[in-house]
């Protein structure tokens, strides 16, 4: 179980997240919409201190973190149980695509570089791209890049897997090849907190969609109410707006 209380993040005097409840069950899929700069994205970077929040309590498995006293090896126990897909990819451009899975393993989980070896190939065949372990990013397409992201995360065994608007950086050929995998992981039961833009991917792949505006969860439920009956008026004009 994943639970977040009071999460709160201010940047100036500008509150980005204004006392976020927000819990996810087991093997739940919950998917975040809503307008830009409304602190989604802002959302996913608090909960493994990428962006440190101001107030809150996390508890993510065994580890709870009170954001207001947050100690660095509170934070490196909580980082240890998330796993994390950026929309600009996020890999090394230096290393290969095994050698970008394999980094967390061995600098974060202290892994041998053996067995990370092992675990790089293995979630690279899963992912697709057995034949491009040794291919650094440049060579690699912005799909087969976000994969390999994709990938990193689910080596890493993390109890949460966190996409921030994983399709967003991508061209429309290659996003197709980045949902599937994303469905393929969704069928393991892997819990997930979802941001994403992509409203069709969002009716398919969640348990749950909630709706965010102005830093605060306007609207929560099953796609069938937030998609076939919204409550609240500004859920409304939102989809309004992006299903046209």
């Amino acid at each position: 179980m994943i639970s977040i209380r009071g999460l709160t993040k201010h940047f100036g005097a500008a509150p980005v997240l204004d006392h976020i409840d927000l819990d996810i069950a087991d093997g739940e899929r919950v998917v975040v919409i809503g307008p830009s700069g409304t602190g989604k994205s802002t959302l996913l970077r608090s909960l493994n201190f990428l962006d440190a929040p101001q107030a809150g309590v996390i508890t993510i498995g065994d580890v709870t973190v009170d954001a207001a006293r947050a100690r660095k090896a509170d934070i490196l126990a909580l980082r240890r149980r998330t796993g994390m897909v950026f929309q600009n990819y996020g890999l090394f451009a230096n290393k290969t695509a095994k050698e970008n899975i394999m980094e967390a393993l061995v600098t974060v989980q202290k892994c041998p570089r053996a067995e990370a070896e092992q675990r790089a190939l293995a979630v690279l065949a899963e992912t697709g791209l057995a034949d491009k372990a040794d291919s650094f990013p440049s060579a690699l397409s912005g799909g087969q890049q976000q994969r390999v992201g994709i990938g990193r995360a689910m080596a890493l065994g993390a109890e949460l897997l966190l996409f921030d608007e994983p399709t967003s950086a991508l061209d429309p050929e290659w996003v197709g090849e980045v949902l599937d995998l994303m469905r393929a992981v969704a069928e393991r039961k892997q819990t997930m907190l979802i941001v994403t833009h992509e409203m069709q991917f969002a009716r398919e792949i969640a348990n749950r969609v909630v709706f965010m505006d102005g830093g605060k969860i306007v609207e929560s439920g099953p796609p069938s109410q937030i998609f076939g009956a919204p409550k609240d008026a500004r859920l409304r004009k939102f989809l309004q707006r992006v299903e046209g």
